[in-house]
């Protein structure tokens, strides 16, 4: 169970916070979703704390292995897991968390969670590219969308730091949160633009390659709903912090960039959905790659329904419902498949194959 543990075992923790909080925040709230998301929270929740054991346990009896992951070019990338489970499970206990744990203790719950995966993000932002740069072999067919799971982090940062700038004090600390998330979330776009450009030259170079990647195209989708996400947030916000012009370009700002590029997500949903059903015609074997095919749907749902606050349109409104069942429905699927894979038949503790992703 410990001897292969690698840190993409994180993005359950990211697909399974992220039904939590996505329901925290839809439109439309239906009797019973709230107590249903404060259960898969805490799942969330307890299945971070037994990861990061576990982990600890990885690093003490396994070290060379353990060490080794950052030098494997698919492995490393997965090194932006880890503070986004942290991230996403954070959000999760300020929003949801506060009705067990009461204000004050889930917004320092939160508050220590944001700036470990804040940190660790910001690390995996710069360490993993810096590697790829510098030791990775890749090639040029090697573009794939687990690319982006190392920059994703600070826009992930940016969201859920959003939250809590009502409960950092007022004056400069708060706008200084601001800024810091407008930055995040700067850094966390280009690098995300040059990495799904490549990912699309890839594709049409080289087309869909290995099954088992494929799931991997719906991660281009974390990084477009995030930053929709973070975007309306940030400037839903932006009045605790400062106010006039400014305030109010920052609101316009979520609305203005969130639609067109709500655009491009849904086209590169419908293409991905393609890719996937005719690669499961053809034999589409089950991994942890299949949880790609949750967090970034979840983000898609988070984009909408910041979208339908800020606009107030119903057709926004309907499509977060429509995505959420979307995403509880992938979210089942794959979490019943690796709780039979891992539990029940072991095989996902398995030593992978060389190129396996």
């Amino acid at each position: 169970m410990f001897a292969n543990l690698a840190p993409n075992w994180f993005a359950s923790i990211m697909g399974t916070g992220i039904v939590a909080t996505a329901a925290a925040t839809l439109p439309l709230q239906f009797p019973g979703l709230r107590t249903g998301a404060t259960i898969v929270w805490a799942l969330a929740s307890t299945l971070l704390v037994l990861l990061i054991a576990a982990t600890g346990v990885h690093w003490i009896r396994h070290p060379v292995t353990a060490r080794s992951h950052h030098s494997h070019p698919v492995t490393a990338h997965f090194y932006g897991a880890p503070p986004m489970a942290l991230l996403t499970v954070g959000a999760g206990t300020l929003l949801l968390g506060q009705d067990i744990l009461g204000e004050q203790l889930a917004v320092g719950i939160d508050a220590v969670l944001w700036i470990a995966g804040t940190v660790l993000g910001l690390a995996s932002a710069a360490a993993v590219p810096y590697l790829q740069f510098t030791r990775h072999q890749v090639t040029q067919d090697s573009a794939f969308g687990g690319w982006l799971m190392p920059v994703v982090p600070p826009m992930v940062s940016a969201s859920t730091g959003a939250l809590l700038l009502p409960y950092v004090p007022a004056g400069q600390p708060r706008l200084t949160l601001l800024m810091a998330c407008y930055a995040m979330f700067g850094l966390s776009l280009l690098p995300s633009i040059i990495i799904t450009t490549l990912i699309w030259n890839r594709l049409a170079a080289h087309k869909t390659g290995a099954a088992a990647a494929v799931p991997t195209l719906w991660i281009v989708l974390g990084p477009l709903g995030q930053s929709i996400t973070a975007a309306n947030l940030l400037g839903g916000n932006a009045h605790l912090a400062t106010s006039g012009a400014l305030a109010q370009a920052m609101e316009a700002f979520g609305v203005l960039y969130g639609v067109p590029v709500l655009g491009f997500a849904l086209m590169w949903a419908v293409i991905a959905t393609a890719i996937t059903i005719r690669t499961a015609r053809q034999g589409l074997p089950f991994s942890l790659t299949w949880w790609s095919f949750t967090f970034p749907i979840g983000t898609c749902v988070t984009s909408l329904s910041g979208l339908a606050a800020h606009t107030h349109l119903a057709v926004f409104e309907g499509m977060a419902v429509a995505s959420y069942a979307l995403l509880v429905a992938a979210w089942a699927i794959v979490a019943a498949r690796t709780f039979h894979g891992s539990i029940l038949q072991g095989t996902l503790f398995q030593k992978p194959p060389t190129t396996a992703l």
